[in-house]
Parts: C-alpha cells; sequence; structure tokens
C-alpha cells in the first residue's frame, strides 16, 4: 500500500464509521436460510408441474439470495446506499438481459392480438 494509504487511516477522520459486527449466529442463520432457498430451488427444479415458470421462480430465488450475501456478508447494509443501489441496479440489468433473451429465443411467447 501507498505511503499516502496508511497516514490517511493513521489521520483518523473514521469516527461514527465503525458499526457493530454480526455475531457468528447471525451468519449462521444467514446460511441457514441461503440452505434452505437453494434447496426450493432444486425443488423446484424437480417438479413438472411448474415447468411453464421455472425460470421466474428460480431467477426470483436466486435475486432473494444476491440480496442476502451482498447485504450480510458484504456489509453492505452498513454502507453508504448509493453501493447498494450499484449492486441492485447490476442484479436488475442482469435480469432483465435474462428476461429479454428468454422472450427472444422463444422460451416464452409474447401474447399476439389480432
Amino acid at each position: 500500500m501507498s505511503a499516502e494509504h496508511h497516514l490517511a487511516h493513521d489521520a483518523g477522520g473514521h469516527e461514527g464509521l465503525e458499526h457493530a459486527h454480526p455475531k457468528p449466529k447471525t451468519y449462521a442463520l444467514i446460511g441457514l436460510v441461503l440452505a434452505i432457498i437453494t434447496m426450493a430451488e432444486v425443488w423446484a427444479y424437480t417438479q413438472q408441474s411448474i415447468r411453464p415458470i421455472l425460470v421466474p421462480v428460480l431467477l426470483v430465488l436466486s435475486a432473494c439470495k444476491f440480496a442476502m450475501v451482498v447485504g450480510a456478508y458484504m456489509h453492505l447494509r452498513f454502507d453508504h446506499p448509493l453501493f447498494l443501489a450499484v449492486f441492485g441496479f447490476g442484479l436488475a440489468v442482469a435480469g432483465s438481459v435474462i428476461t429479454a433473451l428468454m422472450f427472444l429465443f422463444g422460451q416464452y411467447s409474447l401474447p399476439h392480438h389480432g
């Protein structure tokens, strides 16, 4: 690291930026919820009855897991809201591109009027 970087940290100016770090129990609970969501994804994949809506279901479940990992393990809930917006924007763009490609390549047909 550069000398300026160390000087910036040594000079202070970080008062009020500290937050309570989550306890191991919190991480274990988040891991359990992520495991349950993953089991729901595997279950949904094996069910023939929901094949027509499988991809949207998996996208929603994956987005929930993404939000939990970004918010908890990357500590974005403690940071400036702009950081969360950047990750949320990336998720929205990815979801939009995937949805557009599914319609483009015929996974789902658009309604025709006429």
